[in-house]
């Protein structure tokens, strides 16, 4: 799964760039997750697909935290 967040890799064969999108998305938003603190976990689904975790700290006095 470590491939998937290379710039422009491609899991799936029917994804190019007559059908939209350009293997950007999960690097990008790995950078973005990575700047903030965070960390972005992927996983296979058993029924196929892939899901996504995002996992961010929190920081207190921030007003995102439990009181």
């Amino acid at each position: 799964l470590e491939q998937v967040f290379v710039p422009f890799f491609r899991l799936e064969g029917s994804r190019n760039k007559s059908t939209g999108g350009v293997g950007l998305g999960l690097s990008a938003a790995r950078a973005i997750v990575l700047e903030h603190g965070g960390e972005l976990k992927l996983r296979n689904r058993s029924k196929g697909g892939l899901a996504a975790l995002v996992v961010l700290p929190v920081h207190p006095g921030t007003g995102f935290g439990l009181q």
